[in-house]
């Protein structure tokens, strides 16, 4: 059955591209099955620094390497062409990284708008990154990257240039918002840096992400005004469902569900590598083996694979209240958007109430309902709060009834017409003043005991 889904996959993206990609009157042959040679080892030299300079000597967004190649879906190759970038970045500490990105150019050879679609491969594992799955490595994965091509169809259709970064960096930093931040706007500022894309500091661009892609969406937007003001003043705005606002908020509501509980393991492990945090002390040996297994894990190895699990399970008895351990609450408090900058760009946010409360904790006073992994109380809290503090162009749409596989089905169509008026240059529409309450976002204070 898993082969046979696949295969449909496959077929129906290689077709969608290819018949973006060439005229209609063109016969569309069958796509075969991936063979050997059209896979990208995770050893793939390009996505390595090599240079005599030090990086450090690099700007933001300057470009390292360039490579043109076809864009594959699930190891076959499509007519669609990809230019690749390795470029110069930073990580979650500032440190200077090398980061990946790709770019689809506009059917229409139009330079003068982008959209940076961020992904939500969701992995520990960078063999599972959108640029691999183009270049045409196949992973289980990578599956969410090429299932994803599917919505690139509708944003060339439209007359965009496509940027998709790998998001969460060469290490997959997982859930390490402002690494997915940095990489994001620094991967705008190398494609209107290679002449090859056709992009160019005039380009206007527009942000688009869903779930982990939200994620990316939402740092960079917050991050832009003081990141990178070159990239922020060619905003149109930032259109995302799903989103992460306060981690430890979600960490307790999908406690114990039999869903999303592993994604909380991830979780920890993906802020942990990004500053350099060690957990290892406050395990127990059952979490030890749960961390270890997880290390280099996709959303695939944990959604439905630790039904029930919680924290209490995973950490050695004196610390069975999260915030008794401060490597949790410095990771955090880092992550919480509510304690973040606030962006000027005008933004649409949508977000599902209809996940099924089933967890041990997910009735937590000040959590509330949500879409089964994503709070809507956290992200009506900060759509509010950007009210508040002067971005009144925030439009705000949340389905009572939807989770958070499900809102993602609105909120696709919903928010290419919302970008297409940002881009057509129509006033945005306003929540403000119309969006329920939410929750505190204030950060977390450490305690002691139980």
């Amino acid at each position: 059955m898993h082969r046979i889904a696949i295969g449909k996959l496959a077929t129906a993206v290689v077709t969608a591209l290819t018949v973006t990609a060439v005229p209609a009157a063109t016969a569309v042959a069958a796509p075969s099955a991936p063979s050997a040679s059209s896979t990208v080892t995770a050893t793939d030299s390009f996505y390595t620094y090599d240079g005599s300079k030090p990086l450090s000597s690099y700007a933001p967004g300057a470009v390292l390497k360039t490579r043109t190649l076809q864009y594959h879906v699930l190891g076959i190759p499509t007519p669609v062409k990809a230019i690749q970038l390795l470029f110069r970045t930073v990580d979650a500490q500032g440190r200077p990284s090398a980061g990946v990105t790709s770019i689809v150019r506009s059917l229409n050879g139009d330079g003068g708008k982008a959209v940076s679609y961020q992904s939500f491969y969701d992995s520990l594992n960078p063999a599972d990154s959108p640029s691999r799955a183009i270049a045409g490595d196949v992973s289980l994965g990578g599956l969410i990257a090429n299932g994803e091509s599917l919505l690139m169809v509708p944003l060339l259709l439209a007359g965009y240039n496509v940027i998709i970064p790998d998001s969460e960096g060469q290490t997959a930093d997982f859930a390490a918002g402002p690494e997915y931040g940095t990489n994001t706007l620094d991967s705008i500022r190398a494609a209107s840096q290679a002449p090859e894309t056709g992009l160019s500091s005039a380009t206007r661009v527009g942000l688009a992400g869903y779930s982990g892609g939200a994620i990316a969406t939402h740092w960079a937007a917050a991050l832009a005004p003081s990141y990178a003001p070159d990239v922020d003043k060619r905003l149109v705005g930032f259109a995302e469902g799903g989103l992460l606002v306060d981690p430890a908020h979600n960490l307790k509501y999908i406690g114990g569900s039999s869903t999303w509980a592993g994604v909380a393991p991830m979780a920890i492990i993906g802020a942990a590598r990004s500053y350099d945090i060690d957990f290892t002390p406050y395990l127990n040996s059952y979490g030890a083996q749960v961390f270890k297994k997880l290390q280099n894990a996709s959303i695939t190895n944990a959604l439905g694979q630790y039904a029930g699990l919680t924290w209490k399970q995973m950490v050695k008895p004196e610390y069975a209240n999260p915030n008794s351990v401060p490597p949790f609450i410095e990771a955090v408090n880092k992550l919480n958007l509510g304690s973040a900058a606030t962006p000027d760009a005008p933004g649409y946010i949508v977000q599902g109430s209809g996940g099924v409360l089933e967890g041990t904790t997910s009735n937590l006073p000040g959590i509330g309902r949500g879409d089964g992994v994503m709070v809507a109380g956290d992200v009506r809290a900060l759509a509010r709060q950007y009210c508040d503090k002067g971005n009144t162009s925030i439009k705000y749409q949340q389905y009572d009834l939807l989770s958070h596989v499900g809102a993602a089905v609105p909120w696709a169509p919903a928010a290419l017409g919302w970008l297409n008026d940002r881009f057509a240059g129509k006033v945005p529409p306003s929540d403000c003043g119309r969006i329920p309450a939410g929750n505190s976002l204030a950060p977390e204070v450490p305690t002691t005991g139980n």
